[in-house]
């Protein structure tokens, strides 16, 4: 035999010991399912604090497809392999978690492997998750098998291969997840330590707002609550590394968590707005202003920021330009704070909006287009889409306009083609 062949032979060897020994490593066990019919009693108290858990980890924002019921599940989650559809996660026996005990219930939470031993794609932020309290889970659990079960399958989730060998999520497990309930920071206050255990907890913020590396894990360190996209939105920084005209004060967070507007930032838009109407707006005050204590940087002047609006409106020259006249037109009448009465709602400052200063010009770009059609609160009210009334060089020209002469920053680059490419992807 030629050495090569040895070589060869040796290493399909090896080849096959490791992947016989991670077959074996990774082999998770079925959990006996509850009997069919079988019953369980749980304290009304129990059930109470659960809905509130259940609020905070926006359960019904991802296991609720459009147009269907509460918790069935449907929900389709687009990324590059493929499509994932969340899951039913009422009682139902045959569809849902019915006949799971809470033994699968907490394996799914801290593990991400479901009651068969199947391994749970990390779309399902088991990562945050994992973090919560043996009580806290309880709850929860009695919560959702307290809920009306309803019968729905949802389609089957299907990506490319190799991405559609679940056993291989053991190996990004090794990589990116942390067991264990989360652990207080005795250097801190009460205060900050609830606000850190709800927001990286069931809260999972990072999990949209911390950017991900090649293999989709969320960075850490100093990158962590960077920035990060969610659902082809960009979800802007909430701790250091953020370009905006002010910073996001403790009562800036506390206002935008109760209803969904920022006076100094904007209005929740694309998918923060349901995380918002179903989760962070149903928390008591007690755990929102934790979690502002836990996320807002130290409180420190920003000057007048009215002052700052009004001096910026008052040099705008309505006929100066194309994106000047595309403002006075089209949104001027309700967003100018000195000139403008709202029919109904909010008026945002565009001179403050946060999505004027971003790097990349898509969530601007998507609000033009879309409007905002389900706001996070009611009190807010709706803005139109201008997806059929502004061509694609008419919406780069408003927006670069909006972000030289209401920020100062220099324009977006190459924006007319950006706007032209998420008007076919968000094409009705």
């Amino acid at each position: 035999m030629s050495k090569a062949k040895r070589i060869l032979g040796w290493g399909a060897l090896a080849a096959a010991a490791i992947a016989g020994a991670a077959l074996y490593l990774s082999w998770q066990p079925a959990i006996e399912p509850l009997a069919s019919g079988a019953r369980q009693a749980f304290a009304a108290d129990q059930i109470a604090r659960g809905e509130k858990l259940a609020a905070l980890g926006d359960c019904a924002v991802c296991h609720t497809r459009p147009g269907g019921e509460t918790n069935t599940g449907g929900l389709p989650m687009e990324i590059p392999f493929g499509t994932i559809y969340t899951t039913n996660i009422t009682p139902d026996e045959e569809t849902g978690i019915g006949r799971w005990s809470y033994e699968a219930f907490a394996r799914a939470m801290r593990y991400g492997v479901d009651r068969q031993g199947h391994y749970l794609y990390p779309a399902f932020p088991y990562t945050a998750f994992t973090r919560t309290s043996d009580a806290d889970l309880r709850d929860l659990y009695a919560w959702l098998m307290s809920q009306k079960p309803v019968r729905y399958r949802p389609p089957e989730t299907a990506l490319h291969f190799p991405f559609n060998i679940r056993q291989g999520v053991w190996a990004w497990n090794l990589l990116y997840l942390t067991l264990g309930p989360m652990q207080s920071d005795p250097s801190q206050s009460d205060e900050w330590n609830r606000g850190a255990y709800l927001a990286e907890g069931l809260g999972h913020c990072s999990a949209c707002h911390s950017p991900r590396d090649l293999l989709f894990g969320e960075k850490g360190g100093q990158d962590h609550l960077t920035g990060g996209t969610a659902e082809g939105w960009t979800a802007p920084a909430l701790r250091g590394g953020s370009d905006l005209s002010l910073p996001w004060s403790r009562q800036d967070l506390l206002a935008f968590m109760r209803t969904g507007y920022s006076a100094n930032h904007g209005v929740a838009a694309g998918p923060m707005a349901p995380v918002i109407e179903e989760g962070l707006s149903r928390l008591t005050e007690a755990e929102r202003q934790a979690i502002a204590a836990y996320l807002a940087a130290p409180d420190r002047p920003t000057g007048d920021a009215g002052a700052r609006v009004r001096s910026t409106e008052e040099a705008v020259e309505p006929l100066a330009s194309d994106g000047a006249r595309l403002y006075s037109g089209a949104c001027m009448a309700c967003h100018a704070q000195t000139k403008g009465t709202a029919l109904s709602g909010v008026r945002p400052a565009l001179a403050l909006n946060s999505n004027l200063y971003a790097q990349t010009p898509d969530n601007a770009i998507r609000v033009v287009l879309d409007g905002i059609q389900h706001p996070a609160t009611d009190e807010l009210g709706t803005m139109p889409a201008f997806r059929h009334n502004l061509s694609d060089a008419q919406i780069a020209s408003l927006l670069n306009y909006l972000r030289v002469s209401f920020t100062g920053k220099a324009p977006w680059p190459e924006l007319q083609a950006r706007v032209a490419a998420l008007r076919a992807e968000t094409a009705p």
